[in-house]
């Protein structure tokens, strides 16, 4: 059996004993099996109680997962792609996070954050911030470690030209925020994509 199917608690530094081991993987959708993408795509559908769409699962594919696993197998996952965002006139590289959830037997035990973490050594590595679209429900996890909504109109360069998306609005947040983030009249320009833009 792959070690990331069923991670050995000493691997994750705890006895085989300790129900709270929890050991994060972060690698690229590449070296997933197709059992771990499996498993992930199981786990989004539970999460999102069927209202998650293969579009969603294409939007999460393509960067670096992280993985959480404890002694029952995959409890949450979370994944940061590259897109591109035009701010305060340049294209730059945005690592936009996807995915995120948590199994339902163990949310709120702070295995959410530990993704999260990883994914932001990710964002800091490799890009100019990084993005995100949060649900109410969602967004206090976010807020919590420093991401803020953006302010100001939220855009996307779709086939016709750039787009302006209201109904987005108020539901993107950025990490770390960037210039102009609280700034009202400040612009910013999403790639175009199929299925939800954010």
């Amino acid at each position: 059996m792959r070690a990331a199917e069923n991670p050995s608690p000493a691997v994750a530094g705890h006895s085989d004993t300790d129900p709270m081991a929890l050991l994060i993987r972060t690698a690229h959708t590449a070296e997933l099996a197709p059992t771990e993408l499996r498993a992930v795509r199981d786990l989004l559908d539970d999460a999102f109680e069927g209202d998650f769409s293969d579009d969603d699962w294409d939007h999460t594919l393509g960067g670096v997962h992280a993985l959480a696993y404890d002694a029952q197998g995959l409890a949450g996952h979370g994944s940061v792609v590259q897109r591109r965002a035009r701010h305060q006139g340049r294209w730059r590289r945005v690592g936009y996070v996807e995915g995120v959830a948590v199994r339902g037997d163990v949310r709120r035990t702070g295995i959410g954050g530990r993704v999260m973490t990883a994914l932001e050594e990710v964002v800091t590595r490799a890009y100019a911030f990084g993005a995100l679209s949060a649900s109410a429900a969602g967004a206090p996890l976010y807020t919590a470690r420093g991401w803020r909504p953006w302010a100001g109109p939220l855009c996307a360069l779709g086939p016709d030209g750039v787009v302006r998306l209201a109904g987005e609005e108020g539901s993107t947040y950025l990490w770390p925020a960037p210039a102009g983030t609280d700034d009202p009249g400040a612009e910013l320009v999403f790639d175009w994509r199929d299925g939800d833009v954010f």
